[in-house]
């Protein structure tokens, strides 16, 4: 049976999230006002921005784990760069650097054993290394081309012995590097989209309007003069709730919708002399096939409509695009 907490256990619990928080952002403030103090993070932005090879991160513990977030930070961003585990790489992973290679070492004591076991081997291939220590006196620190102060004055821990504020901080000056060196290499939304082609993101960055869009014949369309019901038999067949009406040239002239058919219920019961010139929307609503779907998207929202219709640069009805149609391709 599980264990609930009272009222004072829930007191407890709520200041320590709090506090522990307060203390995570004073160190984050804290780092942010060294970064004035020397040239260290720009240096080691420099240094990365150089590198014609990539980027090795390595910790081990709670470093570690750090580490491999941050290189997949700098992998997503446009800077290559791995993962290696010290004690791995002194069992032949330490092969995967090369002299062309930036090495990033991870130690909040600057004095890890099996990181400073490995490191003698990096300077001596030449490799620039890149330290993150909380002991600006350390070992690490001090074999370092550049070293950057991650200190902390307290650790979130009630006992200041678990790794929190100086891993959240740690991994902070992590993401401040990759996205100085983002900015720097002109890093822009096509090149995330190419990085995370399979999540959300990438979907809502590569998809095209052509890519989900109806064509061909089941882009529901009819001439002007087509008498109204012929028209929602268009409309019925296609199901799309709607129909384009297209000049002699497809270039559309108006659209009509299910909506607008329960309009026109409420004021007239005879539909046989009415054509769809005489009741369809002018100026309807249209997106590019070569635009973005989150480009449809936008347009659908502020509109408030579920359907558009798509053309060609010269106008020319070319698809129709439903609102359920991104949401299958998933941009929604």
């Amino acid at each position: 049976m599980l264990k609930s907490f009272d009222a004072e256990q829930d007191r407890r619990a709520l200041a320590l999230a709090r506090s522990t928080l307060q203390i995570e952002a004073d160190a984050i403030r804290a780092l942010d006002a060294r970064l004035d103090q020397d040239d260290s993070l720009v240096r080691a932005v420099g240094l990365l921005y150089a590198c014609t090879g990539r980027v090795v991160v390595s910790g081990i513990g709670k470093s570690g784990h750090i580490a491999r977030k941050i290189a997949a930070t700098l992998s997503s961003t446009g800077t290559p760069a791995m993962f290696v585990h010290p004690a791995e790489a002194m069992h032949g992973d330490l092969g995967m650097v090369t002299p062309h290679d930036v090495f990033i070492a991870i130690s909040y004591s600057g004095e890890s054993a099996e990181l400073m076991e490995i490191l003698p081997i990096v300077k001596r291939m030449g490799a620039p290394l890149i330290s993150m220590t909380g002991k600006p006196q350390s070992s690490l620190a001090r074999l370092a081309d550049v070293h950057l102060n991650v200190f902390v004055a307290k650790e979130a821990c009630p006992m200041n012995l678990a790794p929190t504020a100086s891993t959240t901080v740690t991994l902070a000056m992590g993401d401040a590097l990759a996205v100085a060196l983002l900015d720097a290499r002109g890093f822009k939304e096509d090149d995330f989209a190419r990085s995370h082609p399979g999540g959300a993101l990438g979907r809502r960055l590569l998809t095209h309007v052509r890519d989900v869009m109806r064509s061909g014949e089941a882009v529901p369309a009819v001439a002007p003069e087509t008498p109204l019901v012929n028209a929602l038999l268009e409309i019925s067949q296609k199901g799309m709730g709607m129909t384009a009406i297209v000049d002699a040239a497809n270039r559309p002239l108006g659209v009509f919708t299910d909506g607008d058919l329960r309009r026109l219920i409420e004021r007239s019961q005879d539909f046989t002399t009415i054509l769809i010139r005489d009741v369809m929307h002018a100026g309807p609503r249209t997106v590019q096939a070569e635009q973005l779907a989150v480009d449809a998207v936008a347009i659908m929202e502020e509109f408030r409509i579920n359907q558009m219709l798509v053309v060609d640069g010269a106008g020319v009805l070319v698809g129709a695009l439903h609102i359920h149609d991104l949401t299958r391709a998933k941009v929604i």
